[in-house]
């Protein structure tokens, strides 16, 4: 599944911004205070780990999960590229709309 449509879901971008202040944590952990089921998490990262948004670690019996920082910097990386061709675009509207306002009728 493609970087943003991973990151497009609501519930999976609560999991990535929550790993992301407070660090690895399990999937008990994630589950704790979602209003969707352990299930329902398990699934959500592994749709974003299928990204490479996220990586898992075993430590004893369970599994910690982490997000991988350089997959959030690719998705910045082409959120700016989008934003400045937005903005050229609007730049060339502006001018174009200007210069036709500017002119006088023959």
């Amino acid at each position: 599944m493609p970087l943003f449509a991973a990151l497009g879901d609501e519930h999976r971008f609560r999991l990535v911004t929550r790993l992301s202040t407070e660090g690895p944590l399990s999937v008990t952990q994630l589950s704790q205070g979602q209003s969707i089921t352990r299930q329902a998490v398990s699934k959500h990262l592994r749709v974003l780990a299928d990204a490479g948004v996220l990586s898992d670690l075993a430590r004893g019996r369970e599994r910690l999960w982490q997000v991988q920082p350089q997959r959030l910097e690719d998705a910045r990386y082409w959120l700016d590229r989008i934003s400045e061709q937005w903005d050229e675009a609007l730049e060339r509207l502006r001018v174009h709309v200007e210069g036709d306002a500017g002119e006088q009728p023959s």
